[in-house]
C-alpha cells in the first residue's frame, strides 16, 4: 500500500520544467531510497512532497488525501521533512532545537505543554543524545549534530520521514550511525522513510524500496535487486558497473564502475 502518490506532478523553476508528469509510490512503513545524478530532480521531488516548493501542476496525496488541499500544520503532525545541511541558530542547544518539532502542536507563543517534554524526551533518548541534552549544537560532531536534526524531526511524531541526503559530508562510521538509526526508526517503530541518498551501496542494504530518477523521470523502481542491475545503472548514470550480491547482506553492491564514453 502507498502511503505517497503522486499523479501527473510537473515541477519547474520559473519557466523550466525540472520534472513532467511524475506519477511516483512510496510504499507504506518501508524505507525508500531515491537515486539519481546531480541535477536529476530527486532533491526537488522531495522538497515538493514537502511542500517547500509549489508544484506547477498535479497532485501529491498523502495517505489518500491530496496535500495541496492541506493547511501546513496538518500536514506537519503527519510528515515531518529534514532538508540537506540544515543550519541553526548559532549557540542553540539540543534540546532547543529538537524543541522547533512541537511547533505544529502550539497555539501562539504558548510554553511548551508536558506532552510538547515528554515528546522531546523521547525523541532526545530514542537518538541517543539525551545526555548532550544540554550541549550547544556548534560543539557536537558532524555525526551528533545529524542525530538532533533527526530527533527535531522525531519531536513532530509523524508517521513519515523525509529526509534529502541524511548522511552528506558523514564520514563512513557516521554514515553508517545514521542510517541504522533510519533502519531502527523504520523496523521498530514502524516509521515510513522516503531519502535521497548518492551512496549506491548504502541505498541498495538498507532500502527496501528503491527509485532511480534521470531527467525528472522514474528509470526504475522497485527492490535492490531489481533497480540496482547493469542495465540500470548505465541508464540513470552513464556508468559501466560490475554489479555482486554481497555475501553478508544478501543485497546488490556496485563493486567497480567505468564512465562510458
Amino acid at each position: 500500500m502507498s502511503i505517497i502518490t503522486t499523479e501527473n506532478l510537473t515541477i519547474a523553476y520559473d519557466d523550466v520544467e525540472i520534472v513532467k508528469d511524475l506519477n511516483l509510490r512510496i510504499p507504506e512503513g518501508q524505507i525508500t531510497a531515491i537515486i539519481g545524478a546531480n541535477g536529476c530532480g530527486k532533491s526537488t521531488i522531495l522538497k515538493t512532497i514537502a511542500r517547500v516548493h509549489k508544484p506547477k501542476k498535479g497532485n501529491i496525496l498523502l495517505k489518500g488525501e491530496n496535500i495541496i488541499e492541506k493547511q501546513p500544520k496538518e500536514i506537519a503532525k503527519v510528515m515531518a521533512f529534514l532538508p540537506q545541511s540544515p543550519i541553526a541558530p548559532k549557540g542553540l542547544s539540543v534540546e532547543d532545537l529538537v524543541s522547533y518539532g512541537r511547533f505544529p502542536y502550539q497555539r501562539g507563543f504558548g510554553s511548551l505543554s508536558r506532552e510538547d517534554k515528554d515528546a522531546i524526551k523521547w525523541a532526545l533518548e530514542v537518538v541517543g543524545m539525551d545526555k548532550l541534552k544540554e550541549r550547544p549544537l556548534d560543539e557536537l560532531s558532524g555525526g551528533q549534530r545529524q542525530r538532533v536534526w533527526i530527533a527535531m524531526a522525531l519531536a513532530q511524531q509523524t508517521e513519515v520521514l523525509l529526509l534529502d541526503e541524511p548522511t552528506t559530508y558523514l564520514d563512513l562510521s557516521h554514515q553508517l550511525e545514521i542510517l541504522k538509526l533510519l533502519e531502527d526508526l523504520n523496523k521498530i517503530q514502524g516509521r515510513t522513510i522516503v531519502m535521497v541518498i548518492h551512496e549506491l551501496n548504502n541505498a541498495a542494504r538498507f532500502a527496501d524500496y528503491m527509485v532511480g530518477i534521470k531527467d525528472g523521470s522514474i528509470v526504475c523502481d522497485g527492490n535492490p535487486d531489481f533497480v540496482m542491475t547493469k542495465d540500470n545503472l548505465k541508464e540513470i548514470f552513464n556508468i559501466d558497473a560490475e554489479i555482486v550480491k554481497d555475501a553478508k547482506y544478501k543485497k546488490p553492491v556496485c563493486l567497480t564502475y567505468d564512465l562510458i564514453q
